[in-house]
């Protein structure tokens, strides 16, 4: 069945072998030829990292690739009012709370659970009463609004959804989350961070049900947002998309590759000779991009 999928890459650095696979995927799994769409949408909302030289080269290597895509492109950074709506109807629902703490508070926490992604907020300001976190506030405290969990999943109840990929633990098909799994795992996340009024996980809910993605195709590493985002949905109201969590490709000793640890980039790789056609073989796809089929996961 032809799909709706997105590659959404963040303009903060050069794109390396993971993110063409991760587009190569996307592309092949909406099957454009059969009447799906495959679309390219900047997160930006880290404006402060975002630079349109990176914007640039990604829109570049991705054509290199043979890859082509529906415009025009969503930029998140233009959208922080449609976000800043949603965020309003969660806070209407009274699931939100006001965060002071800093990262470092939070790492300094010698007893703060830990899940798969690192550190779960321990719910510090959670416990904060009315009139202290009025008080903060009155003073123009830098402050981040995190998502109440328990209170979100008493309204939402455990939450469901369709994975098609080759997630990082158990197997595919229907998957149920309850409030004590989203607790192990993300706890009460960021949905609006201090310097702008959205986060990754409220961005990508909205972007996806308003670009109707009905698959999400990304990396392993992500499968544990999914839950919480799903929570999301569910309390604004939006359209449920199945999910495809793929495998991460990983450098020579085993690490996945990442912008932070530097490394080959795809302009690195095309600078030295190599061809697209070579890169995509490498990665299981057809050298050809009017060939490409999904690769075995």
């Amino acid at each position: 069945m032809p799909e709706t999928t997105r590659f959404a890459p963040s303009p903060n650095g050069p794109l390396h072998l993971g993110h063409a696979f991760a587009a190569l995927t996307a592309a092949a799994l909406a099957d454009v030829a059969h009447g799906g769409r495959f679309l390219v949408r900047i997160e930006d909302i880290d404006t402060s990292r975002a630079r349109p030289e990176f914007e640039a080269a990604i829109f570049h290597d991705l054509a290199w690739l043979g890859l082509e895509w529906e415009t025009p492109v969503r930029r998140q950074s233009d959208h922080f009012e449609g976000y800043r709506a949603a965020l309003d109807r969660l806070e209407g629902l009274g699931v939100l709370y006001p965060c002071f703490c800093t990262r470092r508070d939070i790492e300094g926490v010698l007893d703060a659970p830990h899940g798969p992604e690192g550190i779960i907020y321990p719910g510090t300001c959670r416990h904060l009463s009315a009139v202290e976190a009025h008080a903060r506030l009155a003073e123009g405290r830098p402050h981040a609004l995190r998502l109440d969990l328990a209170r979100a999943m008493a309204l939402t109840g455990p939450v469901r959804f369709v994975e098609t990929g080759t997630p990082p633990v158990g197997g595919g098909g229907e998957i149920a989350a309850g409030h004590a799994a989203l607790a192990a795992t993300l706890g009460d996340v960021v949905v609006a961070r201090k310097d702008v009024p959205t986060s990754y996980h409220l961005s990508v809910v909205v972007d996806d049900a308003l670009q109707g993605v009905t698959l999400v195709t990304r990396g392993q590493d992500l499968f544990f947002a999914t839950p919480v985002q799903r929570v999301l949905q569910d309390l604004l109201g939006l359209p449920v998309p199945r999910y495809h969590h793929h495998r991460l490709i990983r450098d020579e000793g085993g690490e996945r590759l990442a912008k932070r640890r530097g490394g080959e980039t795809l302009g690195d790789l095309r600078a030295r000779g190599v061809t697209a056609a070579q890169v995509r073989a490498r990665l299981g796809f057809s050298p050809h991009p009017a060939g490409s089929a999904p690769p075995t996961p």
